[in-house]
C-alpha cells in the first residue's frame, strides 16, 4: 500500500504542473464566459452588470443570429455527408495494390496540410470573376461568369465544396485505414459464390465500415458546427449576410460589436447543441452501427 501510495503521489507531481497549466488556460477561462454569458460587458468597461437570462432570451429575438443557425444547418448537411461520401469513394480507389499507390495516397491526404486561411486564399482565386481559373473553364465551353464568392445564391455552396477539398484528405486516411481491415476472405468468399464487386462492398464492406462512418459523422458534425476561419477568409459573412454562420456571428458581437456577454451565450448555446446531437450520434451507433 506504501508502494502503490508513494507511486500517485509521485505521478501527480509529476503531472501537477500540466494539470495546473490546464487549469489556468482552459477550465478557468471556460468558467469565466459562462459568468459573462449572465452579464453586459464590452470587455473594455471594468462594469459588467449582471442580467441574468436576458443574452439568452435576445438570441431568439435576433433575426440575424436565427440565419446563422439555418446557414449553419444547411451547411453542415451538406459538408458531412459529402466529405463521408468523396471520402469513402477516393479511399476505395486507394485501397488497392498498384505501382505508386503510396505516391496517391500521400496527394490524397496534403489538403490537411494546407491551413483554412491558405485555402480560402486558394479558392477566392479560383473562383474570382475576372481572372479566375473557374470562370476561365466556363468562358472556354460558352458559359457566362460566375459571381461565386460574392453572390448570396452562391456564397455558402462554395464554401462547402471548398471544406469538402480541405477535409476529404481526413476522411480519406480514416476510411483507407478501416477497408484495409476487412477480412479478404469475406470477399474470397462472395467472389466464389457469384457476388459482383458492387454488390460486395455495399453487403460486406460498408456494414464493416460502421465505426469508421460514426467517427467521422461525429467528428466532422463538430467542426461544421463551429465553422469559422473559412468564411472569415473568404467572404467575411458574405454578401446580404448570406455566409453568417453561428460561430463568424459570435465573433462578430465579440470582437465588432463588443458585446462579449452576448457572444458568450451564444456560446454556450452552441456547446449544449454540439453536445446534445454528439450524444444522439453516439446512441444511433449504439443501435444500428455493428461493432460500435
Amino acid at each position: 500500500m506504501r508502494v502503490r501510495g508513494s507511486e500517485t503521489a509521485a505521478g501527480w507531481a509529476l503531472i501537477s504542473p500540466a494539470v495546473v497549466l490546464i487549469g489556468i488556460f482552459g477550465l478557468l477561462p471556460v468558467l469565466m464566459s459562462l459568468q459573462l454569458s449572465f452579464q453586459q460587458s464590452d470587455l473594455l468597461s471594468p462594469q459588467t452588470p449582471w442580467v441574468g437570462l436576458e443574452n439568452y432570451r435576445k438570441m431568439a429575438d435576433d433575426p440575424v443570429f436565427v440565419d446563422a443557425i439555418k446557414h449553419t444547418i444547411v451547411y453542415t448537411a451538406l459538408f458531412v455527408p459529402g466529405t463521408m461520401l468523396v471520402g469513402l469513394l477516393v479511399a476505395a480507389a486507394l485501397n488497392r495494390s498498384v505501382r505508386f499507390i503510396s505516391v496517391y495516397r500521400t496527394a490524397a491526404y496534403i489538403t490537411m496540410a494546407v491551413s483554412t486561411i491558405s485555402q480560402g486564399i486558394i479558392f477566392l482565386w479560383l473562383t474570382d470573376r475576372d481572372y479566375g481559373l473557374v470562370n476561365a473553364a466556363l468562358n472556354a465551353v460558352g458559359a457566362p461568369s460566375q459571381p461565386f464568392l460574392s453572390s448570396p445564391g452562391q456564397a455558402l455552396y462554395v464554401i462547402v465544396a471548398m471544406t469538402v477539398w480541405g477535409w476529404t484528405g481526413f476522411s480519406v486516411i480514416v476510411y483507407l485505414a478501416a477497408l484495409q481491415g476487412v477480412p479478404a476472405e469475406l470477399h474470397e468468399a462472395a467472389a466464389i459464390d457469384g457476388a459482383r464487386p458492387f454488390t460486395r462492398f455495399r453487403t460486406i464492406t460498408v456494414p464493416l465500415l460502421g465505426p469508421a462512418n460514426i467517427f467521422l459523422l461525429v467528428w466532422l458534425t463538430i467542426n461544421a458546427l463551429q465553422l469559422f476561419d473559412e468564411v472569415y477568409a473568404t467572404t467575411r459573412g458574405g454578401p446580404l449576410r448570406a455566409t453568417t454562420v453561428i460561430v463568424y456571428y459570435l465573433w462578430d458581437q465579440a470582437f465588432v460589436k463588443f458585446d462579449a456577454g452576448y457572444a458568450a451565450a451564444m456560446a454556450y448555446a452552441l456547446f449544449v447543441v454540439i453536445l446534445v446531437i454528439t450524444a444522439l450520434q453516439f446512441r444511433l451507433a449504439r443501435r444500428y452501427v455493428h461493432n460500435a
